[in-house]
């Protein structure tokens, strides 16, 4: 019995292997989705604060509250919510590619907030001494995100991690990858045994993304 939960036939683990791939797929290109616009709010976020280097309480409001709506709705919602984007964008709603759209829309303002974090971190020591010198604005904000960047990998780690557990929600409406294979195989056919492998390798995903930006910010800090 316990050799039968562990055992794969071969046309399972080669499903097992395209789920994984889909699942890297849709994970690495929402990551970098994310990053770039998730960057870019949080910046606009930091600088635009009352005592920032670019304050702008209008902007900072009415971005402050976009965020904050986004990250309300619950993502099962989210990605029902935006179906007609997604078949706007990638022409159809539902499958591995659609997925990007809800999971990168999602991980944008959780991105931004963790980047407004780090960056409000900074020493304002540091961006007082950077302003006496002569430094624009742009050479103050790389500065602030030089001097934050562990905090940021941190931050980029943790969202990785989060939409690997978002991609297997998605996999329950149609979008393919591990959730799709573990619900659809694992627990409506009743085969735990492909549920117990598709969380195996999720959980080896997450460790290893976990120990890598692990490592990342303790090489960033000895170089420092």
């Amino acid at each position: 019995m316990l050799k039968e939960f562990f055992y794969l036939p071969s046309y399972l683990v080669e499903g097992l292997f395209d789920a994984t791939l889909e699942t890297l797929y849709m994970v690495s290109v929402s990551s970098v989705v994310a990053l770039f616009f998730g960057l870019i709010v949080g910046v606009v976020l930091s600088v635009s604060r009352k005592d920032g280097i670019l304050p702008c309480f209008w902007l900072h409001q009415v971005l402050g509250w976009l965020v904050n709506t986004t990250r309300s709705f619950p993502f099962i919602i989210l990605i029902i919510l935006l179906l007609p984007l997604s078949k706007f964008i990638v022409g159809q709603s539902y499958g591995t590619t659609a997925a990007i759209v809800p999971l990168s829309l999602s991980a944008i303002p959780f991105v931004a907030r963790l980047i407004e974090g780090a960056l409000n971190e900074v020493d304002s020591g540091l961006i007082e001494a950077t302003q006496s010198m002569g430094a624009n604005e742009f050479s103050i904000i790389m500065m602030m995100i030089s001097e934050a960047l562990p905090s940021i990998i941190n931050a980029i780690t943790i969202t990785i991690i989060s939409l690997i557990g978002y991609s297997a929600i998605a996999g329950a409406i149609g979008a393919g990858g591990l959730g799709d294979l573990a619900i659809r195989l694992g627990y409506q056919t009743f085969m735990p045994n492909v549920l117990f492998w598709a969380v195996v390798v999720i959980v080896i995903m997450v460790q290893m993304i976990q120990s890598c930006g692990d490592y990342l910010v303790s090489w960033i800090r000895k170089k420092r």
